[in-house]
């Protein structure tokens, strides 16, 4: 009898404890921690958009070194006899680039080629250029400025001799240019022959000034004309004697 009540004993203490110790494993168990919200995703690419090609407009007063595109430039060959604006360029011409210079070369007489900077238009401006001769001495370098839409400009021209000459010029209905003398004179700081020169003009209102070699040689305002804004171009002529060959090291933009 003693060993029954001692067994029964023993199984209602190891009861207890189980018991307890199943309360007190329920009663410490950790809840849930709640994990913080995730950081908000990147949005699918169908709702971001790539960032949009850079299309910034070449600036308006700069310096061109042609050491690249030519893009922004356009040209017109007016045949010296006639004095009409030819549909094609003549075989025996050629304009474009070479070694960083725009160049210029005609073998044929009574080529009269302009290249116009055709991206901006300006109003008050200064041209300079560096232009190096390289053929024959019979040539005009041409500055230009103002140059519109309709066919009109002013322009400077610069004889290899030593001449000078500003006109004012406008196409006519059937493409034909007429040349206007505004001024003329002669300079002994053209460098003459197979040499190198600076030219620059500034139109500035109503006043157009020459510029040979950093000299001021001539300033006149043209109160009959009075183009007010355009486009800025250079230009190259022959005449009777052949080749020219004219090379634009760089062609400076800038403000009055």
């Amino acid at each position: 009898m003693l060993g029954k009540k001692v067994a029964r004993f023993v199984f209602i203490v190891f009861l207890f404890v189980s018991l307890a110790c199943s309360t007190l494993s329920l009663g410490t168990t950790a809840a849930p921690q709640q994990q913080p919200p995730s950081p908000p995703q990147a949005q699918a690419s169908a709702t971001s958009q790539p960032a949009a090609a850079s299309t910034q407009a070449p600036s308006k007063y700069f310096q061109e070194d042609f050491n690249g595109s030519f893009d922004n430039w356009s040209h017109f060959v007016v045949d010296g006899k006639s004095f009409l604006v030819m549909q094609s360029d003549p075989s025996d011409m050629t304009l474009g680039i070479q070694d960083g210079f725009l160049v210029f070369d005609l073998h044929g007489a009574g080529e009269w080629v302009y290249s116009i900077y055709n991206v901006q238009t300006y109003d008050d401006v200064r041209v300079d250029v560096n232009a190096e001769n390289r053929g024959a001495n019979n040539n005009n370098v041409s500055l230009i400025c103002r140059h519109t839409s309709d066919g009109q400009w002013y322009e400077f021209n610069i004889a290899n001799n030593g001449l000078y000459n500003i006109y004012y010029a406008h196409t006519t209905a059937d493409n034909k240019i007429v040349y206007s003398r505004i001024a003329d004179g002669g300079s002994n700081k053209i460098i003459q022959g197979k040499n190198t020169n600076e030219y620059s003009i500034v139109c500035q209102g109503r006043t157009l000034t020459l510029y040979i070699n950093n000299i001021k040689t001539r300033q006149i305002d043209d109160n009959e004309y009075v183009l007010k804004s355009g486009n800025i171009g250079v230009s190259v002529s022959s005449f009777n004697i052949v080749p020219v060959t004219v090379g634009f090291d760089w062609v400076k933009i800038s403000q009055p």
